[in-house]
């Protein structure tokens, strides 16, 4: 299928400017006799929907932003929010306020996702019959992914119990104005879950191997592998990324630096955001980088409790892509303006292999030792440990994966803590924003705890 490198507004709106964040209306419509009519239209709708994931809201870094200033102790962390914003300085201080207009308008972007997720799925007949798998089983890529986020961020994690609020699930099309009948209650977390495996198993299986930057098979492979980890089903997760390592063709890159700030895909890449000067978001630069590269003036700054993780020092390439700005150390992964943002890469994989091998004391694939070993030697470490605990390979884990947007989910899944703060506690938990609970109302969109 030959892609039309548009992105069609379908009624997404565009809500990035230099402050970013400006009033949407709550949960988007879409009307249906303007999009609908023909195989090319249900396509632009399609690259609309990738528009409004690659939104800096959502995959276009705010996502991944949350979840490190999540992760951090306000005193004595590993990062701190340095910038003037006070959105993610609450975030940052787990003191979020249900106006928050950062997190109102990422819950905006996911459900404009899904809603024209919706929509291409509810249409997909018209779709010309070689290109509906695939068309489908994007869109289903890109409403399990986002329900797999806003799971994440804004219900209890699935560690601390499947029968707590999940989020409202929307499965058919929103179109025209909104009323009442397009208001869904919260379902539970296993149904979320449920129902975030049943749209990326679907998706695994309708996506081609290959599809340019767009969601193949491998993707929604690795997206499953998240998706089980974070439910500790660890024969699903380890099945997952073993399937993506040994069939998808990937290689790691040949330095840990060549997986970043790149314009264009790199071998490692399952999937990318895609950043250019001509569209596509990047607030991970924007906030992590430094002015002489395009950015703020660093918002967020690197802090030596982490560097103090990386025992291996500067035989490490993973500690040496930390660099200074005056006596402040920032991370090299976000440095440099319209590159693309990885979203998942072959390494995490291997990691996922490992610490699923390893915790049920299984060999899929290579031992848990030979995965974390191919993963340190590619950062220059020479130096191997005897053996791989789990505990070991979740520290690696940490350090490689450091700053991509995994940090509290991994806290969250672990049972961990974030200082003195229990992983299930109400404050690691997004509040459901003000404005759609008074849209819809409170005895519908139940807010969260502590809110």
């Amino acid at each position: 299928m030959k892609r039309l490198f548009i992105y069609a507004t379908v009624a997404l709106t565009t809500f990035i400017s230099c402050n970013k964040k400006l009033d949407i209306e709550p949960l988007a419509s879409l009307s249906e006799n303007q999009v609908f009519t023909d195989d090319a239209n249900v396509k632009k709708a399609l690259n609309g929907a990738y528009d409004a994931i690659s939104n800096a809201s959502a995959y276009g870094g705010d996502l991944q932003l949350y979840s490190e200033l999540l992760a951090t102790e306000v005193d004595n962390g590993e990062i701190k929010w340095d910038g003037t914003f006070n959105q993610p300085r609450e975030v940052f201080n787990k003191l979020m306020l249900t106006n928050n207009s950062y997190i109102t308008n990422t819950w905006a972007a996911i459900y404009r996702t899904i809603n024209v997720s919706n929509n291409i799925i509810a249409n997909i007949d018209i779709v010309n019959a070689a290109d509906r798998d695939m068309v489908e089983g994007e869109a289903l890529f890109l409403r399990g992914s986002m329900y797999f986020e806003l799971v994440k961020l804004f219900s209890k994690p699935f560690s601390a119990g499947a029968n707590g609020l999940g989020v409202p699930l929307v499965l058919t099309p929103t179109t025209g104005n909104i009323s009442d009948v397009n208001y869904s209650p919260r379902s539970t977390i296993q149904q979320t879950y449920d129902q975030i495996l049943a749209d990326l198993t679907a998706a695994k299986n309708k996506l081609p191997r290959e599809n340019e930057f767009y969601a193949t098979t491998f993707a929604a492979s690795a997206q499953l592998s998240r998706v089980y980890l974070q439910m500790a089903n660890y024969v699903a997760a380890r099945d997952e990324a073993h399937y993506v390592i040994a069939n998808s063709g990937l290689t790691l890159t040949t330095t840990y630096a060549a997986a970043f700030n790149n314009t264009g895909n790199s071998s490692e890449d399952i999937f990318a955001i895609q950043v250019s000067s001509q569209d596509g978001f990047n607030d991970m630069h924007l906030f992590w980088s430094i002015t002489a590269n395009g950015a703020r003036n660093g918002d967020v700054d690197v802090l030596q409790k982490h560097l103090n993780l990386y025992t291996g020092g500067t035989t490490d390439a993973r500690y040496n892509f930390f660099y200074k700005d005056g006596a402040v150390w920032r991370s090299g992964k976000w440095r440099l303006q319209y590159r693309n943002l990885p979203i998942i890469r072959l390494a995490e994989m291997y990691l996922t292999r490992a610490e699923s091998n390893a915790r049920l004391g299984t060999v899929v694939g290579a031992t848990p030792l030979a995965d974390i070993t191919r993963i340190r030697s590619r950062a220059g470490l020479t130096t191997q440990p005897a053996n791989a605990t789990s505990a070991n390979i979740v520290l690696e884990r940490k350090l490689e994966l450091a700053h991509e947007g995994q940090a509290i989910h991994d806290i969250k899944r672990l049972q961990g803590s974030v200082g003195s703060i229990p992983f299930n506690a109400n404050n690691l938990v997004m509040p459901i924003p003000i404005r759609e609970i008074n849209a819809v109302g409170p005895s519908i969109l139940e807010q969260n705890a502590g809110y």
